[in-house]
């Protein structure tokens, strides 16, 4: 990754729509237009401290806004849906001799520095 991880994620995006899904772990930002799923995923992973199941993006044009006689055009940006493991299990394995071990998770279940309580 050669961006730092402010760079990559600008704002939370905050719509009834996205504010529904956080109830499922589902967390919208606006990102970098030219950021990857895996720059994405390794970015809120730093930033928050969650484990990240899965990363959707999508992209959006410009639209064409016209003020008296002038054209012009809103800038493009780059809306990303992340989505993060929210059961705070913890992981048992069988180790060495066949003995059942219990690993804790060292993340966090939600992020709450999003911009509202939950």
């Amino acid at each position: 990754m050669s961006k730092a991880p402010q760079d990559i994620i600008k704002a939370p995006v905050i719509t009834e729509k996205s504010v529904n899904e956080i109830s499922d772990g589902k967390y919208t930002f606006k990102v970098a237009v030219d950021a990857k799923k895996p720059e994405i995923k390794s970015a809120v992973e730093l930033l928050f401290g969650v484990k990240v199941t899965s990363v959707n993006t999508s992209n959006f044009d410009g639209k064409l806004k016209r003020q008296r006689y002038q054209l012009g055009r809103t800038p493009a940006f780059k809306k990303a849906v992340v989505s993060i493991d929210t059961e705070g299990k913890d992981i048992s394995y069988l180790a060495k001799g066949g003995k059942d071990t219990k690993a804790g998770k060292k993340f966090k279940t939600s992020i709450e520095e999003f911009g509202f309580g939950q």
